[in-house]
């Protein structure tokens, strides 16, 4: 009896479809796949691998399911080794124009969308959840690369400033240590402090705060093109970090 473990983390999965500029999202196949990559080459000890789904690229087309995924999932608890207090919400993202992952350490409350999204929605600083607040007025001026958006295609270097606490809200995994077991495992991988303005941070947000109110974990990571990165590191990439969320919780 003294000698158990932990409760298994159980992790819920999403990606996304295609979008303007990128006719195929790597996110779905990876995550489409998933389930079967992991049974042929084994679940890492102390993880259960619970939803695969893909979102529609969409701000609004895919919160709505979102809530759905989070809601069956806290109120399901037939799980025979997992508890609400250990679940981890694993979001991907695709950005064209990046050579690396990027672990994503905050979402900000802020849509502003520099092409429609997949249902012609293109909003421009409108809050994401009004009841947080107005996005920020005060910000702290930081390089953004084109690494840090989701659309890479439409987006030129800009400035801009990082928003104060009441209009970010971050993730509670210790994304640094993170990175740096990634690292050692040889992936090529960042740290970053800005999911772009776009639907991922659309969707990592609404994530976040489910998880601050709910007491379960939240991340978004940015995977760059198969053409980049192929399909198979990047599925690699995916069980690894299956591995080290799991050792990290």
């Amino acid at each position: 009896m003294g000698s158990e473990g932990p409760p298994a983390v159980t992790v819920h999965v999403t990606g996304f479809k295609k979008f303007h500029g990128v006719a195929e999202n790597p996110t779905e196949t990876i995550v489409g796949n998933l389930k079967e990559y992991m049974k042929k080459k084994g679940m890492p000890k102390g993880v259960i691998l619970g939803s695969c789904s893909v979102l529609e690229t969409a701000g609004q087309g895919a919160v709505a399911p979102l809530y759905q995924i989070f809601q069956s999932s806290i109120n399901s608890k037939d799980s025979e080794s997992s508890s609400p207090g250990r679940i981890v919400w694993l979001h991907f993202g695709v950005n064209s124009g990046a050579t690396r992952f990027a672990i994503e350490h905050q979402a900000v409350n802020e849509a502003t969308f520099r092409c429609p999204d997949e249902l012609g929605w293109k909003p421009q600083k409108v809050p994401i959840i009004p009841s947080d607040g107005g996005i920020s007025r005060v910000r702290e001026d930081v390089e953004i690369s084109l690494d840090a958006f989701c659309f890479c295609y439409l987006c030129s270097v800009a400035l801009y400033k990082r928003v104060s606490s009441s209009q970010c809200t971050q993730t509670t995994l210790p994304v640094e240590e993170l990175t740096k077991i990634l690292k050692k495992k040889g992936y090529e991988v960042m740290t970053s402090d800005d999911a772009g303005r776009f639907v991922c941070n659309y969707v990592y947000y609404h994530s976040l705060r489910f998880a601050e109110q709910n007491g379960t974990k939240s991340l978004f990571v940015h995977v760059p093109l198969f053409l980049t990165i192929d399909e198979e590191t990047q599925m690699q990439f995916a069980a690894s970090l299956l591995e080290v969320l799991a050792s990290l919780y």
